[in-house]
């Protein structure tokens, strides 16, 4: 979901070229449940190998990266970690909305609405752990690096970019600029669109609403996050509005006199302090292209022209790349 910035934040439209030669870390959720809710039949079904095993998110990995790699990008996985205690409530009301899409889906598709079975379907899309694993097979056999964050996914992204070790976040999430991603890039990952891939860096937004990065996420604890509901009434132009008149979330909330159902103070570390990883390795290799085909086309009938044809494209990634040093 993520926090609802969009009346305040002005992405600005970049082309794919802007991006040759960059280091990208994907937040590898994002990207997979996008993967999961867009790539499905017309009625919504996703996609299976004969033994009924959803496919869906192993074709969006594998064309969707193989094309990102043809065009220069340099990509990183980046997995989340242990869910925060603070998540339970949004991971709960997700599951009901997801099984409430489910239950129309199906109704739908009993009534012969296709187009309604399709709009629920999406909305059902659920990332299990077996997902995620063969997820990261695939990953590891088209010599992509992935790292396992200890916490949020986006958190361990952004810490890679404002090291240095990636240029950019790529999610379509407003969060990763709480967690001080330097830079971010929207719809880098969307399948089947004529979106344009578009920037949003974080000292320009600061510079332009004029607050500090601290305020920034004040006004995101306002709004509401993944980790707390926010305040009744306050959308991002009402809550900037209320920063720059009272300064901080605690002056705020004693003018208003009222609490958060959270202590700011832990979700103020949550964002500025989140546990992150910092010892970690990256190594893009040689597609491993025997392993790919056995996995794709041996396992889960994948056609194999059309894996090896997105193989040759990952083989850009495999010429140009040897040590760290050289994608900068």
């Amino acid at each position: 979901m993520g926090v609802k910035f969009k009346d305040i934040v002005s992405p600005e439209e970049i082309k794919f070229e802007d991006l040759d030669g960059k280091v990208v870390a994907l937040d590898a959720a994002n990207v997979i449940y996008q993967f999961l809710s867009s790539i499905r039949q017309i009625d919504g079904t996703p996609l299976k190998d004969q033994n009924g095993r959803i496919t869906s998110h192993f074709s969006g990995i594998l064309y969707r990266t193989s094309s990102l790699v043809e065009k220069g990008i340099k990509p990183i996985y980046v997995f989340d970690g242990q869910s925060s205690a603070l998540k339970k409530e949004t991971q709960q009301k997700r599951r009901e909305i997801k099984e409430e899409s489910e239950r129309r889906w199906k109704e739908a598709l009993e009534e012969g609405r296709l187009d309604d079975a399709r709009k629920f379907a999406v909305r059902s899309s659920r990332m299990f752990p077996e997902i995620v694993e063969g997820s990261k097979k695939l990953i590891k056999l088209m010599g992509i690096p992935y790292i396992q964050a200890k916490g949020e996914g986006e958190a361990q992204a952004s810490y890679m970019v404002a090291q240095g070790d990636a240029w950019c976040v790529a999610s379509q999430d407003y969060d990763c600029m709480l967690f001080g991603a330097p830079r971010m890039v929207k719809n880098l990952t969307i399948s089947g669109t004529q979106k344009t891939p578009e920037i949003i860096e974080l000292n320009k937004i600061l510079e332009n609403l004029s607050i500090t990065r601290e305020q920034l996420v004040d006004l995101a604890i306002m709004v509401g996050t993944d980790f707390n509901q926010g305040i009744k009434g306050i959308g991002a132009k009402k809550g900037l509005k209320l920063i720059k008149e009272h300064g901080d979330i605690y002056h705020i909330l004693e003018k208003l006199d009222i609490e958060l159902d959270v202590d700011p103070r832990t979700l103020r570390e949550m964002f500025l302090n989140h546990d992150v990883d910092s010892d970690y390795d990256l190594k893009w290799q040689k597609a491993d292209e025997e392993g790919i085909v056995n996995f794709l086309c041996g396992e889960h009938d994948f056609s194999q022209n059309r894996v090896l044809s997105a193989v040759d494209k990952l083989k850009k990634l495999q010429t140009t790349q040897s040590s760290l040093e050289q994608w900068f």
